[in-house]
């Protein structure tokens, strides 16, 4: 998003940036461990930091405690949360949009079975009662997609690196598990449909079905951290240890990211693969590793005997917008 923070969430919270032309990358911003109840209550050392046991915590808490405190360090960007739809319900919406405000909106997927309600007609002069909270009761989610098939319309997308004709179909309904409004966009291929849905009513169907489709990125990234960066080689026992290891592992990802959105050029992939074009993360980290190797990679990060002022760490994080 130009004008905010679009995070992508899965116990590992990370904002997904264009990269290149129609190029998405995942940088983390912050993770959680879940322990589940039983291994908390039986005090085994994966629960304890430090000698004492931690609490407990759903998934949905944790989720919303890392928004909450990325919110608030991005105190006036706006900020829209791309999940799937475990965590597309008012357990996320609830404690995020009571501590973040209006700025804070969501965008996943509608289950299939989620009734949907139009929204309330105007209030009549001098009506009596109360207003009403929803309008007539619609289909669910598979009967409307039946419905709306045929008024589905083309739109270009830029849906996993490339152009993409999709039809769509796109609604404002009221959604009982947030309690609001939210437009909701039905996506047809050949067999196959899905719906999704947002908070955030400004939004055009094609940024939809973007913003959704580059949530496939964080899972790419969890590829790029543990097997390219290595988070899951880790030796250490210890749980501070273990914490200490995936941070350093996240700012490496992130930092890499950085680097290549930097360059001025595409780089040239070096493993050809049939069908992608489009370079790999393993490329950006042999660019780095020729520019360290480099003769002037010195006057960036100086010796140890030198006074290490303009450090390499420094000159990235410079580079952080």
């Amino acid at each position: 998003m130009s004008d905010g923070l679009l995070f992508c969430l899965h116990l590992r919270l990370g904002s997904v940036s264009l990269i290149f032309s129609g190029r998405w990358a995942c940088l983390f911003l912050d993770f959680r461990f879940y322990l589940p109840l039983k291994t908390i209550q039986a005090k085994k050392e994966t629960a304890t930091i430090r000698g004492e046991v931690v609490p407990f915590q759903t998934k949905m808490t944790q989720a919303a405690q890392m928004l909450i405190a990325i919110a608030e360090h991005f105190s006036t960007a706006p900020i829209l949360t791309v999940t799937d739809s475990w965590f597309g319900n008012n357990g996320l919406w609830k404690p995020v949009y009571k501590a973040i405000g209006s700025r804070f909106n969501i965008l996943s997927r509608l289950r299939c079975n989620n009734v949907l309600y139009d929204r309330p007609e105007k209030r009549k002069p001098k009506q009596r009662g109360r207003n009403k909270k929803y309008g007539q009761r619609l289909r669910s989610a598979t009967d409307m997609a039946k419905k709306v098939q045929q008024k589905a319309r083309s739109y270009t997308v830029n849906l996993y690196g490339k152009q993409r004709e999709v039809r769509a179909y796109s609604r404002v309904v009221m959604l009982k598990t947030l309690k609001r409004p939210v437009q909701v966009v039905w996506v047809f291929r050949r067999t196959q449909w899905i719906a999704l849905f947002t908070t955030d009513l400004s939004l055009s169907v094609t940024q939809i079905i973007e913003y959704y489709g580059a949530r496939w990125k964080i899972e790419s990234g969890f590829k790029e951290l543990k097997q390219d960066i290595g988070s899951q080689k880790s030796q250490c026992r210890n749980a501070q240890a273990v914490t200490n290891h995936l941070n350093f592992c996240m700012m490496a990802t992130t930092l890499t990211w950085i680097y290549a959105d930097r360059l001025k050029t595409d780089p040239e992939r070096r493993h050809k693969v049939k069908g992608r074009a489009s370079f790999a993360f393993s490329d950006i980290r042999r660019i780095i590793a020729e520019a360290a190797l480099d003769p002037d990679f010195e006057r960036v990060c100086p010796k140890y005997s030198s006074s290490p002022v303009n450090s390499v760490v420094a000159v990235l994080l410079r580079m952080v917008p």
